[in-house]
């Protein structure tokens, strides 16, 4: 049997971990999914980049829907859009709904792009975007050391999750509204029974 230690960490697991390590955990540990509106606005954004392929704008080779891994790192998945310059310049870009925004989630898998493609292609990658398809604006991404080393430890932390088999405590948040696994997930209930359980332990360790 496998050692989830040593699989490869999808990109998609690192933007789901940064969101929320639960979701994280029940979408790769426990296969859970469910549709919303705002996965399925995601959804509709993509098919504008789903299709493998390649075209070329103004000298600019533009692939769509690359494939990019790392052995380094132990890492898979897909690019949504890879611009190769002329000057040898290699820019990813990742398509998301919504407006123009700056969230933590969706620059750890424009910066595991990044080092998937460095790895590929032996190039420096130091910036990328995020295109926001409801204002149809880019928002340019530095590919810093920091964001390079929270890629790293983030997949690390996911791959210590898929060994111990446990799922992540519930957040219980402001995140819960937007997610799709709310009903899955129950972070309400759960966080309620947690609260019961330490008053109940309190009842008979009052230093507890």
């Amino acid at each position: 049997m496998p050692n989830p230690a040593d699989e490869a960490v999808a990109l998609s697991a690192l933007q789901h971990w940064i969101y929320c390590p639960r979701q994280c955990g029940l979408i790769h540990l426990e296969q859970a999914f469910e549709e919303n509106i705002h996965t399925a606005r995601g959804q509709a954004v993509h098919h504008l980049v789903d299709t493998p392929g390649y075209e070329i704008k103004s000298g600019v080779r533009v692939e769509r829907a690359l494939p990019v891994w790392s052995d380094r790192y132990n890492l898979i998945g897909k690019a949504d859009l890879v611009e190769f310059h002329l000057d040898g310049m290699v820019y990813p870009v990742e398509f998301k709904h919504g407006a123009k925004r700056q969230k933590l989630h969706d620059d750890i898998q424009l910066a595991a792009q990044a080092i998937c493609l460095e790895e590929m292609l032996g190039r420096t990658v130091s910036s990328g975007a995020i295109f926001h398809a409801s204002s149809h604006r880019r928002r340019e991404v530095l590919i810093t050391p920091a964001l390079r080393q929270l890629v790293i430890d983030t997949a690390d932390a996911i791959r210590a999750m898929l060994s111990s088999g446990k799922l992540p405590p519930p957040v219980n948040d402001a995140r819960c509204d937007q997610c799709s696994l709310k009903n899955i997930c129950q972070p309400q209930a759960l966080a309620e029974r947690g609260k019961q359980r330490q008053q109940r332990r309190s009842l008979f360790d009052p230093e507890a």
